[in-house]
């Protein structure tokens, strides 16, 4: 499927709320974008609008056509690259989702996280073209995110419409493209304070959450934490170094990935690397250490947010504080039960400001928290509780 130059303007409105998510494939090889519109149009709620070869075409086709709720877009094309196409494509419509992907390399994992921060809302990391027919967790974590990102832009337009004064029709429970309707969001139950000051904080994120660290950072940079941070957030290895060296700049911090037995020491941020799980471990009178290792994926996760916090709740018990920001699917739900079970307190972001209201709705919903919050919030917060001002 490519761009048909004389198709007629699509706008905005005409989207139907229960039709598949239309999505554009942008990418230079022929061979690629084959594959990606096959993985993608094998789930019934995702539709291929489009698929072009470069950024340019890429800008000229979502000028006739507002209505593609997601692009997926590399960042190594000619004529125009990703990272160009992404700020012009924005400029367009700040509320289209983009997700950048990319192989796994030095250069493009940098210029991912760019991309984050000027306003792509994920990656994927793609593997090589001679692998990419085999790669089933790619086609995975591509159409889970893609869905993800897609609701959320439906999600945006209702918003939208009911700010208008406009209401929607009635949906009906199983949806024309296959998907069933969302149950009505129940009230969220908080839980009380926890007593004691916490001597750590971990934090556990996923899809927008380097963004989400990069404004948490900036809020808590004035602060006097004397607590490690540790952070568990969904990414390849290549990028987790280029994360950490990003947040010790935002936040004023020494900032490192994990290495096996590296002690715990007040005021770092020790961040999992990609494709290791992050645990502490007691060393007694000694404090903790930070443990690494290559046990199986927890919710398709490597790092997963769990066992970091499992781990947190059997070392700290309720001297913890453990923060889930934005994120798909539900890690760190069973890790946050195991903390507030030891005593410790839950923080979560809040629907409205997260990409994805995935792992902090999980716990939000399961009523762990102690506070739901809009991220400009949480660092207020986090200061708060940790000083115990």
């Amino acid at each position: 499927m490519n761009v048909l130059p004389g198709t007629k303007p699509v706008s905005r409105a005409a989207v139907i709320a229960d039709a598949p998510y239309r999505v554009m494939v942008v990418d230079d090889s022929a061979i690629v974008r084959g594959l990606i519109n096959r993985m993608l149009e094998g789930d019934p709620s995702i539709a291929v609008a489009a698929s072009v070869g470069n950024g340019a075409t890429a800008v000229a086709q979502f000028e006739r056509d507002r209505a593609i709720d997601v692009i997926v877009l590399d960042i190594e094309m000619p004529v125009m690259d990703g990272l160009e196409a992404l700020q012009r494509l924005l400029a367009l419509d700040p509320c289209v989702q983009v997700v950048m992907a990319s192989t796994l390399t030095q250069r493009n994992a940098e210029v991912s996280l760019k991309a984050l921060q000027a306003g792509a809302a994920d990656y994927v990391p793609k593997p090589s073209t001679q692998r990419l027919s085999g790669a089933q967790e790619f086609a995975r974590e591509l159409v889970a995110k893609v869905k993800a990102l897609g609701a959320r832009r439906r999600q945006i337009d209702r918003e939208a419409g009911r700010s208008r004064g406009i209401v929607p029709p009635a949906a009906s429970p199983v949806r024309p493209s296959g998907r069933t309707a969302s149950p009505a969001r129940l009230p969220i139950t908080l839980q009380p304070a926890a007593g004691s000051r916490p001597d750590v904080i971990a934090i556990g994120c996923s899809t927008g959450g380097p963004q989400a660290l990069q404004t948490l950072f900036a809020g808590l940079r004035s602060g006097a934490l004397m607590q490690p941070i540790l952070i568990t957030q969904h990414m390849p290895a290549m990028f987790t170094t280029i994360l950490a060296e990003h947040l010790q700049k935002q936040s004023g911090r020494p900032c490192a990935e994990a290495v096996d037995g590296t002690p715990l020491v007040p005021g770092q941020i020790v961040l999992a690397r990609g494709d290791w799980h992050m645990r502490v471990e007691s060393r007694g009178a000694q404090g903790a250490v930070v443990r690494c290792n290559q046990e199986p994926p927890e919710n398709f996760c490597r790092p997963a947010v769990d066992p970091m916090l499992r781990s947190v709740a059997q070392v700290f018990g309720g001297r913890a504080l453990a923060v889930i920001l934005t994120g798909m699917g539900s890690d760190g739900l069973e890790g946050g039960r195991a903390v507030v079970a030891a005593g410790g307190t839950l923080f979560a972001q809040d629907e409205a400001t997260s990409v994805v209201w995935g792992m902090p709705g999980a716990v939000a919903s399961a009523g762990l928290c102690t506070a739901v919050l809009p991220l400009a919030d949480l660092a207020p917060a986090i200061l708060k509780r940790a000083t115990g001002s």
